[in-house]
């Protein structure tokens, strides 16, 4: 998916020939500390920052050359909130709908089904202003599913969440791999947000230092956990 591609804000280097590869029905985790330069990254991918080295491909689509048809296939949770909260949960998501060129009839449709998904049919019209962090951050999963994506990025959806909250966000998002085959980008700082069967893309300082799975990591670091492979792949105290 983004392969050779490097980035900086005047003469700091962001970025540096970062490649990654996110397959369809895998949960991929981008681990990093703050300032790893994860939401640099998910900029360039989401084309908020036009890449000027490599190439950054969705599902076959180059962003360069067909930026309509790669990003038709990609489904986005931001960092930051982004949800109106004077519009109710079924608002939000018929204007999004509308964004994408969805018919009023199917967008209501399709509306239903992904507020069914994230567990919230029966608030479909309360204003978001009532609902708690970790709803609101739901509606937002189910807002990315309503082009019918291939593709997930997820850029620190847990901030600010409870613990409660947290592992309801990572049981929806991971059930969209399991039953509907989607690719999951999830970019984090939380050490805990990894599980054993998960790809792993190690980011440090704008580098990739490693990709592959849990169990590969911790061989290649001779650890026995995550929190300790992180500290000697990054070779830091600090943890993710």
């Amino acid at each position: 998916m983004v392969s050779g591609v490097s980035h900086a804000f005047g003469e700091k280097k962001v970025l540096d020939n970062v490649s990654i590869a996110v397959p369809r029905g895998a949960f991929t985790v981008l681990l990093g500390l703050n300032g790893a330069g994860k939401s640099t990254l998910f900029a360039l991918i989401t084309r908020l920052y036009d890449n000027v080295s490599g190439e950054i491909r969705i599902l076959g689509h180059d962003e360069r050359r067909r930026p309509t048809a790669a990003l038709q296939r990609l489904g986005v949770v931001f960092q930051s909130r982004t949800l109106d909260s004077d519009l109710t949960l079924q608002q939000n998501l018929l204007y999004h709908a509308a964004l994408h060129g969805i018919g009023k009839a199917e967008a209501k449709r399709r509306a239903a089904e992904a507020l069914q998904v994230v567990g919230l049919s029966d608030r479909a019209n309360e204003k978001v202003r009532n609902l708690s962090g970790g709803q609101a951050r739901r509606v937002e999963i189910a807002r990315s599913l309503l082009h019918r994506p291939g593709l997930l990025l997820l850029d620190e959806a847990t901030v600010g969440l409870d613990i409660g909250s947290r592992e309801s966000v990572l049981s929806i998002v991971r059930g969209l791999v399991e039953r509907e085959g989607l690719g999951v980008l999830w970019a984090t700082h939380l050490i805990d947000e990894v599980h054993d069967g998960d790809r792993v893309v190690v980011l440090h300082k704008g580098r990739v230092l490693y990709t592959g799975s849990v169990p590969g990591l911790l061989e290649a670091t001779k650890t026995s956990n995550i929190r300790d492979a992180f500290r000697v792949m990054t070779g830091t105290t600090e943890t993710a």
